[in-house]
């Protein structure tokens, strides 16, 4: 096999994403039960999480949108509480996961190309690069404002291999999501692997799907391209 490029998913597949935004909603749920929110901090979780996905995971106004449909109005103080201690908490919790900085640093030195294909806005992609001090590190990074479209649709798979001038065959995409990542980069002929220790798909959906490789640990990449 004949690896001449490796794209990346960006969350749950380079960083803990998911640890990240729990951690910050609990803090920023505390902030605000001491300002006055009168609520139970675990339906709080479960209120704030199911608003996250009404009004998109990356919103910045999903808090001020949870407090309007709880309470029909939104308490500026309460609010200012939430949102600072989420921004004070989520740069803690935004590091790579292990392994990951030693192994790009190979793969670069291998004369390999890599990349960032993720469904991120281009400004949040950017944001969590730096704070995970790797904005340096990619040939390509390819956010959802860049492709114009999710990676459920195909297409960004499509724009990548059109900015690598690559055949699909040469180049090895690596991300946490069957739906999202696997599916659409296997649609698109390219070598797939799912980051298993990132992943928070059920055994039957990932066997549907069979990804080319499974990675249990970041480094398992210079395994399969024979590094």
């Amino acid at each position: 096999m004949l690896i001449k490029a490796v794209l990346f998913d960006l969350d749950n597949t380079l960083l803990d994403f998911s640890e990240m935004k729990h951690m910050a909603v609990n803090m920023a749920i505390r902030a605000m039960i001491d300002q006055g929110l009168d609520m139970d901090p675990d339906e709080a979780f479960r209120s704030i999480f199911e608003t996250y996905y009404e009004v998109g995971i990356e919103s910045d106004n999903a808090f001020s949108e949870f407090l309007k449909r709880r309470f029909g109005q939104v308490d500026e103080r309460i609010l200012a509480a939430g949102v600072n201690a989420y921004l004070r908490t989520k740069p803690s919790f935004l590091e790579p996961y292990p392994n990951v900085v030693p192994t790009l640093i190979k793969l670069i030195k291998s004369g390999l190309v890599i990349g960032i294909l993720t469904d991120a806005p281009r400004l949040k992609g950017w944001q969590r690069l730096c704070a995970i001090r790797l904005q340096h590190f990619f040939d390509h990074v390819i956010t959802r404002d860049d492709s114009g479209a999710p990676k459920t649709g195909g297409l960004p798979f499509e724009y990548a291999l059109g900015q690598l001038k690559l055949s699909s065959k040469e180049v090895l995409f690596v991300g946490d999501s069957v739906e999202r990542d696997i599916k659409g980069a296997k649609a698109a002929g390219m070598v797939t692997a799912l980051a298993g220790y990132g992943t928070k798909d059920a055994e039957e959906a990932i066997l549907a799907v069979q990804p080319d490789y499974i990675l249990s640990d970041f480094r398992e990449l210079l395994d399969i391209i024979g590094m």
